[in-house]
């Protein structure tokens, strides 16, 4: 993870502006925007700017100090009108860097509410009012999920493939050791799911959200499932069936092109791994049902979910960050108590299991992020240094709030219900 951090600083240094000079009101915008960063209380930020430099926070925080370099007095219009978007706007602008982002990141991760003071602004409402209604026009109908669906995962398998593992597993990893390989580590969550439906040779199983296949193959090649698996994205659905193809279990796997809510049939398990982030909260209830509808009675429901604090979990659902504007469009991330109640309101599962593993995730980011930036060249040539440093800001971004435990990541077992309680999708 180190190193992770000495190739990503380099790599982000920011460009000196032409001018650099601030204007009359960037200057009040700083004023005001140093105001709240003083009042940093897990550690402190050394500011460096034009050749002067100025602490801020707690230097006695257990996160320590961390550099800050501006290189354009846009950074404060940035943070000052647009909040947490904002910054990471103008860090893919390289108007500012840090040899540390992902301890910079998680210092305002772990003090929240001083970002939030500068979100909640008035200079920033109007940008704040616009973003809301960018996402409200990302609802995920069937027609706007393919759309937000091609918006990322259809970037680019070359490109996806600069920092995923062979397997091409785009989700949270398992390690077992602090040496084991990504692979491995991608190949034993995958074994976790199969088990947490008690997968056996036989069983029909539903996959909902194909990836690029590699959990449909590990159910079919090492549990003995005869898999249905279904995505909305062209470039993962040519390339899972081609997976299945090549490991030789195509005659086990069938890839479907559909959305979740136009799957018929009823299977003896149901799986799903980080899909349910795609669907929005709007939908939460339909994607629940539908995956009780598809389920025999008694029959297993396995859900790899990441999770968001159950006390930030309103405010999120209310509001876009970084990621819902220029990573995932139409996303949110569900708090635990979100699922486990619309579960309840809506289907007879009853969840028999869970367990959180973020500091894995945090992990695979950092791995993740350490491959990209030795492999930038897909992410160079389809869109310049800038795609480079919005992915560096993604993957750190992300990966601070698995380290501060805002976000976590859980694997969570449901059970229909035996009787004849119907469901209807």
């Amino acid at each position: 993870m180190g190193d992770a951090i000495l190739i990503a600083g380099a790599a982000s240094r920011p460009r000196e502006s032409a001018d650099s000079r601030p204007r009359w009101w960037q200057r009040a915008l700083r004023r005001r925007v140093l105001e709240r960063l003083a009042t940093l209380r897990s550690g402190s930020i050394r500011l460096r700017e034009r050749g002067a430099t100025l602490e801020l926070g707690d230097v006695r925080g257990r996160l320590g100090t961390v550099e800050l370099e501006v290189a354009s007095p846009e950074f404060w219009t940035s943070l000052a009108c647009a909040g947490g978007v904002g910054a990471g706007e103008s860090f893919v602008a390289g108007h500012w860097s840090s040899p540390d982002l992902v301890r910079l990141l998680r210092l305002l991760v772990a003090d929240r509410d001083v970002l939030l003071a500068v979100d909640r602004g008035l200079l920033s409402l109007p940008r704040r009012l616009l973003l809301r209604a960018g996402h409200w026009l990302r609802d995920n109908t069937r027609i706007g999920s393919a759309r937000n669906i091609a918006g990322h995962y259809d970037l680019g398998d070359e490109l996806f493939a600069q920092f995923l593992d062979p397997t091409m597993t785009y989700s949270s990893a398992w390690f077992a050791g602090p040496d084991c390989s990504l692979e491995d580590a991608q190949r034993e969550k995958l074994r976790r799911l199969c088990r947490l439906v008690d997968l056996a040779p036989g069983d029909r199983l539903l996959e909902i959200g194909t990836g690029w296949g590699s959990l449909a193959v590990c159910a079919a090649r090492e549990f003995g499932a005869h898999v249905t698996t279904t995505t909305i994205s062209k470039n993962q659905f040519a390339a899972a069936k081609e997976r299945a193809r090549t490991a030789g279990v195509a005659h086990s796997v069938q890839v479907l092109q559909r959305d979740y809510r136009d799957l018929e049939g009823t299977f003896d398990k149901v799986l799903s791994c980080e899909m349910i982030e795609a669907v929005g909260a709007k939908w939460l209830p339909t994607f629940l049902r539908v995956a009780a509808a598809r389920l025999r009675p008694g029959g297993l429901f396995g859900l790899q979910a990441i999770t968001i604090r159950d006390q930030h979990y309103a405010r999120a659902v209310r509001s876009v960050d970084y990621v819902k504007r220029h990573v995932f469009p139409g996303s949110f991330i569900p708090s635990v108590a979100a699922i486990v109640a619309a579960a309840a309101a809506n289907t007879d599962f009853r969840l028999v299991q869970m367990v959180d593993f973020g500091d894995h995730y945090a992990t695979t980011l950092a791995r993740w992020r350490a491959a990209m930036h030795m492999h930038p060249g897909a992410f160079r040539e389809r869109g310049g240094d800038a795609l480079l440093r919005a992915w560096d800001f993604y993957f750190a971004y992300c990966e601070a709030g698995f380290r501060e435990r805002n976000l976590g990541v859980c694997q969570l077992r449901f059970e229909r219900a035996g009787g004849a309680r119907s469901v209807t999708p």
